[in-house]
């Protein structure tokens, strides 16, 4: 059976790291038969330029009648000077992630055994690192109502945003979190803020209420500034963290740095039935846009995970982890990861590496 595979360059480094996974999405498709039909289509500043949305209407009916979706990165400062819900990131990835209710976001971050010089820290404290972070992407303060800049009776401008989530938000995204502990190490941390804000407070409720159903993980619970000093002092303690959308955007970033590079880190967001979007949980990167220098390598990893997770292809996202080891083991490196001693190459060359990785198994 045909399965539609939507992908969205999007902006910066997002057209040339995504020129490298499709061309590993392509030598899988065919070695394997797996049938896949890959469309392309506009998101972001892109899109504006073009079309004068973030998320034009063609985008966003292919979006809906995918089988998943597979983005590179969207935004950058050529766009900062509109209204925030017509900028990249909120009118065109927050709106499809909303619209598509891909509210569960799963960030693995492992360090590769390859990179533990890479690291920030010292590698006795990161080496052996596997961690996943839950966090929940469709609800919080990003999304939150009422919201907005006004002017107060003495002329004062006051910014404010809403930090909300329902019961029922938790309660989804916690049994995401629950059961992904269950394949791992059965232990989950839930982050939250519970001594100040009572959006947490209930946060920490609903959480403590379902672990009756899940009697063999170890649940425990860290205000976020703990999480964020402890993922810095022992980060190994940790197997899987769940928490909401604004404390796990800054979570998940900080332990990007854990493994080497946030060009490591792949990420997924996932409905009910785990159909999702994929993407590389770093930015667009303008800076160096054009230049060759992407790592391309978590884009990589973000196809085996859609191969895994939304489409139950299991072996061809086995390749891809063992690829991405090998070229690691021959000490092949993009700026961001390399160390004296291994071969430097660009966004194509760490693609082609992969392929070679590929054609050798």
């Amino acid at each position: 059976m045909t399965k539609n595979i939507l992908v969205l360059p999007g902006d910066g480094i997002g057209t040339e790291i995504m020129a490298e996974a499709v061309k590993v999405l392509d030598f899988l498709n065919d070695k394997y038969s797996l049938g896949l039909n890959l469309e392309e289509a506009l998101l972001g500043g892109a899109a504006i330029d073009a079309t004068g949305k973030a998320l034009p209407d063609n985008t966003f009916e292919l979006a809906k009648k995918a089988d998943a979706i597979l983005l590179g990165a969207v935004g950058g400062p050529k766009w900062d000077k509109l209204p925030p819900a017509d900028r990249p990131e909120k009118g065109g990835l927050l709106r499809l992630r909303s619209e598509l209710q891909l509210f569960g976001n799963l960030r693995p971050a492992i360090l590769y055994p390859q990179l533990a010089g890479a690291s920030s820290l010292k590698p006795e404290v990161v080496s052996g690192l596997d961690i996943l972070i839950v966090r929940e992407l469709t609800g919080g303060i990003y999304f939150g109502e009422p919201r907005g800049i006004r002017e107060l009776e003495n002329g004062e401008r006051q910014g404010y945003n809403t930090y909300v989530y329902s019961e029922s938000e938790i309660r989804r995204i916690a049994k995401v979190a629950f059961e992904a502990a269950m394949k791992r190490g059965k232990r989950l941390c839930s982050v939250d803020k519970a001594n100040v804000l009572e959006v947490t407070m209930l946060w920490r409720e609903v959480v403590q209420s379902m672990a009756a159903d899940y009697p063999e993980v170890e649940l425990s619970h860290m205000y976020v500034d703990n999480a964020a000093m402890q993922l810095v002092r022992a980060p190994k303690q940790f197997d899987v963290m769940v928490t909401g959308n604004m404390f796990g955007d800054i979570l998940s970033d900080a332990a990007a740095m854990l493994t080497g590079s946030i060009g490591m880190l792949p990420s997924a967001s996932l409905d009910i039935n785990n159909r999702g979007m994929y993407e590389p949980c770093h930015g667009s990167a303008p800076d160096i846009a054009g230049q060759d220098k992407a790592n391309p390598l978590a884009t990589i990893m973000s196809v085996a995970m859609m191969l895994r997770y939304s489409l139950g292809l299991e072996q061809p996202a086995n390749d891809i982890d063992a690829a991405v080891s090998s070229v690691l083991d021959q000490g092949i490196r993009t700026g961001d990861i390399y160390s004296e001693g291994c071969k430097l190459v660009g966004t194509a060359g760490m693609g082609d590496a992969v392929i070679a990785a590929l054609r050798a198994q």
